[in-house]
């Protein structure tokens, strides 16, 4: 957390903007009626989850962010989109079984974004093995990390919702140097086929 502070020092309004431009378009296509939301998020969820993941990873790396970064997921539609939906497929099937396994299912998937912004050939389902791999022995750190930012999210809630501004981009940035810290961990590798 405090990395990620640092890698947004000076930088705050662009992460900012960035985000609340992705959420202002994510709330206005939620709320067209009768169902026809829902089915677009679905579509753009990907795209925008891969394209704010390179964004975040910029800040991290401490390469220059870019604003039209958030929108570049959607020139890799159809891998974004696979990810998107194949993740929110497993996380909702080992939620049938109870919320802990969907929880633990969901920090497993984590990294697939990640993953995917520094290899650009790797397959979807091959994105979300390696995330598992890398994710073995890290689960609970992630874990505790969604917990400290559970607290700023409450305090986000007292301000009306407006502390979100600032709390959205310090966690995807926090999250890219979570990534970057456990990626070259020597248990990861890629089964091809």
């Amino acid at each position: 957390m405090k990395t990620a502070r640092e890698s947004l020092k000076g930088n705050w309004g662009l992460a900012i903007g960035a985000f609340f431009v992705v959420y202002l378009i994510e709330g206005a296509i939620q709320s067209i009626p009768k169902g026809g939301g829902g089915i677009l998020i679905l579509l753009i969820g990907g795209p925008f989850m891969l394209g704010t993941t390179m964004f975040s990873l910029s800040y991290s790396r401490h390469q220059e962010p870019r604003f039209e970064q958030i929108f570049e997921g959607f020139r890799d539609f159809a891998r974004a989109l696979i990810a998107y939906l194949l993740i929110v497929l497993y996380v909702f099937l080992w939620m049938l079984l109870l919320i802990v396994p969907g929880i633990i299912a969901a920090l497993s998937y984590s990294m697939t974004f990640f993953i995917m912004v520094d290899d650009s050939s790797i397959k979807a389902a091959d994105a979300i093995d390696k995330s598992k791999q890398m994710m073995n022995g890290y689960k609970w750190k992630l874990f505790e990390l969604y917990l400290r930012f559970f607290g700023w999210a409450l305090v986000c809630i007292l301000t009306l919702g407006i502390g979100f501004l600032w709390l959205i981009p310090y966690m995807y940035v926090s999250l890219a140097h979570f990534y970057d810290d456990i990626k070259d961990n020597p248990a990861v590798t890629i089964k091809t086929v």
